[in-house]
């Protein structure tokens, strides 16, 4: 006769072990493979850091750009279109004059090109950006 022996036949098990490797092997993955998209897609720039910075020897204008997008000229409010105007004022020899643009790492790249390419047609004068140097 046929008799079934329950101890014979043990109840089925899941072994958790070997999903939860797969999953944390597929969880890195992307991970890793998510770090290397997002450097793909630019370059990482920090501004206004640079390690090439120098120090001016000569009596500079400042003109700044606050987050808001205001122009300062020496801690003067300015627009954009008397800038030049502002800055003949600063002008009292032959020697060139020298025009430090520091801008808020949070101001627009447009901004900073328009406060730069009004600066620039001012004659006999030299244009510098303030950064800092990284620290190390």
């Amino acid at each position: 006769m046929y008799q079934l022996d329950n101890d014979s036949e043990s109840a089925g098990e899941i072994n958790l072990v070997p999903m939860i490797d797969v999953v944390f092997s597929i969880l890195a993955f992307f991970i890793i493979a998510s770090l290397f998209l997002t450097r793909a897609e630019g370059i990482d720039v920090k501004l206004p850091k640079a390690t090439t910075t120098q120090t001016q020897t000569q009596r500079p204008v400042s003109v700044g750009i606050d987050r808001q997008g205001n122009v300062f000229v020496d801690n003067e409010a300015v627009p954009i279109v008397k800038l030049r105007q502002q800055l003949e004022v600063f002008r009292k020899s032959q020697a060139p004059l020298v025009v430090i643009v520091r801008a808020d790492t949070k101001v627009e790249h447009g901004l900073v090109v328009a406060v730069m390419d009004e600066l620039r047609q001012i004659p006999n004068s030299q244009l510098a950006i303030a950064t800092q140097k990284p620290q190390r």
